[in-house]
């Protein structure tokens, strides 16, 4: 079983012009859940007295979140900007164990949904990023 440090995890999103930009050096922490949704098929007098269901659709979020620089902050804006012009979905690569050779990977396309920078008067400037994938997320090695 091979066991890894979050701290070489690995994030690229693309900016504005739709390169993908390593932004893993901006980041402390990176979460990302998926879910399937279920429809309920439970009927009058089903079986064991128990709900039933079947699989739906799948749905993933990102949700990013690190220390303030204007290079970060440039990409995130531009993101935004250009996403509220009508451009298409970011695409992203994610590593959760980094980016080495055979590593695991995370494909697709997001758009941005939230953007904040906190201003704590006694501590460091920080942002948080939320994207909301669309489409297929595809699980590769890079």
């Amino acid at each position: 079983m091979a066991f890894s440090h979050g701290k070489g995890a690995a994030f690229s999103l693309d900016d504005a012009t739709g390169t993908l930009t390593d932004i893993s050096t901006f980041l402390d922490e990176v979460s990302f859940p998926s879910s399937i949704e279920t429809g309920e098929t439970t009927t009058f007098q089903s079986p064991g007295a128990a709900k039933t269901y079947v699989p739906g659709l799948r749905d993933a979020t990102f949700s990013l979140s690190g220390k303030f620089d204007p290079t970060a902050d440039a990409l995130f804006e531009g993101l935004i900007a250009a996403q509220a012009a009508g451009s298409a979905a970011a695409d992203f690569s994610y590593g959760p164990a980094g980016s080495a050779s055979s590593a695991v990977k995370y494909e697709g396309a997001a758009w941005v949904t939230g953007y904040d920078i906190s201003t704590p008067v006694a501590d460091v400037v920080t942002f948080s990023v939320d994207l909301q994938v669309t489409g297929q997320v595809t699980r590769g090695t890079f």
